[in-house]
């Protein structure tokens, strides 16, 4: 099988896994106490009002009506209007789609530049203190609930010591670029990694452990192997071994792993965007949760599940192009 027929294929089970998305978060809304109608009727309305506006949300068809128009329009990029504020639902998402985007990769890079040295001192520096230390924060931070850190790190960080802010950033990546381009001004920059720092350590400490141990694992993995034996024996420098031969042949795996925990970290955002009151899709899910505003709760849940699969698609690519002895098949 060529890569474009793997792409292919795999693109197709990606569209039929959407397709168990829509209808898994549609039937939600039925499976869920509450009603919209309480939420935007007023609390005094008789039966008739009620029924006017259940009418107008489109709430008095059957079932099985409302599931395949809102099938269609998702086809047509219709994502209904939002029953509180009245606005299509995709430009709401669509709007706070990219700070998720941006906490989600912050906290990718922080994994990135604290998991893999630390996974390459644990393993090459295997019982030694070092590789205690290293392998204690992987497990610290994989048993650490993201929502505690997040205060924890607000309480010491912010309140007690005043170093860095805690509520939504006042600015994006995109407009802190443009200021920086266009009128050669850094203060968007600072401003925006200022309010990044927290949100991105919460979110990505569990990430980072993770990587640590993979890193460490794949190192000893490698270490071990004769072709390691043989780069010595030739006289190459231990970190040339290391870093060139080793650690390239360890990121394999780690890449895919990276890959999918980044679709993982999108979804994920959720509560760590909550408690830093951060703009994104984890906020906005929240908030639409409270009052039932069911297009905005179903459009975020397939926008965050399309962009799974999509990442899922990429990465299984990517792998096989890295390590051609993976088969297309």
């Amino acid at each position: 099988m060529s890569q474009y027929q793997f792409i292919l294929r795999r693109l197709l089970q990606g569209i039929l896994v959407i397709w168990g998305v829509v209808t898994l978060v549609f039937l939600l809304r039925y499976m869920t106490p509450g009603n919209p109608v309480d939420f935007v009727a007023p609390l005094d309305a008789g039966q008739e009002t009620r029924d006017q506006v259940a009418a107008d949300l489109g709430l008095d068809q059957p079932v099985y009506v409302q599931y395949f128009d809102y099938l269609f329009g998702l086809i047509q990029g219709d994502m209904g209007y939002s029953f509180i504020r009245s606005q299509p639902a995709s430009s709401i998402i669509f709007a706070r789609l990219p700070a998720t985007i941006e906490l989600a990769l912050a906290a990718t890079i922080v994994a990135i530049i604290f998991s893999i040295p630390l996974g390459v001192i644990s393993a090459t520096r295997r019982h030694e203190p070092a590789d205690y230390a290293a392998t204690s924060f992987s497990l610290v931070g994989i048993s650490t609930p993201n929502f505690w850190l997040g205060i924890m790190l607000i309480l010491l960080v912010s309140v007690g010591l005043g170093i860095l802010p805690t509520s939504r950033r006042p600015i994006g990546f995109v407009p802190a670029m443009e200021m920086f381009i266009f009128q050669l001004e850094i203060q968007g920059i600072r401003t925006w990694i200022a309010h990044m720092i927290l949100p991105a350590v919460t979110l990505g400490t569990y990430f980072t452990a993770m990587i640590v141990r993979l890193t460490r694992s794949g190192m000893l993995d490698e270490l071990g192997k004769s072709y390691v034996l043989a780069t010595r024996a030739k006289g190459v420098p231990e970190t040339l071994v290391r870093y060139k031969h080793v650690l390239r042949n360890t990121m394999i795996p780690i890449i895919t792993v990276l890959g999918l925990q980044l679709g993982t970290l999108i979804g994920g955002a959720v509560i760590t965007e909550f408690v830093f009151n951060w703009p994104g899709l984890g906020t906005l899910i929240i908030n639409a949760i409270d009052v039932r505003d069911w297009p905005i709760i179903q459009g975020s849940l397939i926008v965050i599940g399309v962009g799974f699969v999509i990442i899922n698609i990429a990465v299984d690519a990517l792998y096989a192009k890295l390590n051609p002895k993976v088969s297309y098949e």
